[in-house]
């Protein structure tokens, strides 16, 4: 198995787990993280990809993509701790009567 193999398989895994543990898990914040962990996965796969084919294309992709998730974490937390201090719980479930 060499490197990029082994690396896509890694990046597949480290989807897997973020996405399990959004199916699974109730808790706001960790759901968050869940989802910074699928797009690390992808976007170790795009690197990945990128250098095999020896391109800079994904590398461009992946930069881009890392400020998108950086915007999307600063407005999702005070978001989330804004509807923690209303509701006083992290609980995805105590929020499914808010329309949008």
């Amino acid at each position: 198995m060499d490197r990029s193999q082994f690396l896509l398989w890694v990046s597949l895994a480290l989807f897997s787990i973020g996405l399990l543990g959004l199916i699974v898990r109730r808790n706001l914040l960790v759901m968050l993280m869940c989802m910074e962990l699928m797009l690390n996965g992808v976007n170790l796969s795009l690197v990945t990809f990128a250098q095999r084919g020896g391109s800079v294309e994904g590398a461009v992709l992946v930069f881009l993509i890392f400020i998108v998730a950086a915007s999307e974490i600063a407005i999702a937390i005070p978001i989330v701790l804004l509807l923690v201090r209303d509701r006083l719980t992290l609980d995805a479930g105590a929020y499914t009567d808010l329309k949008g």
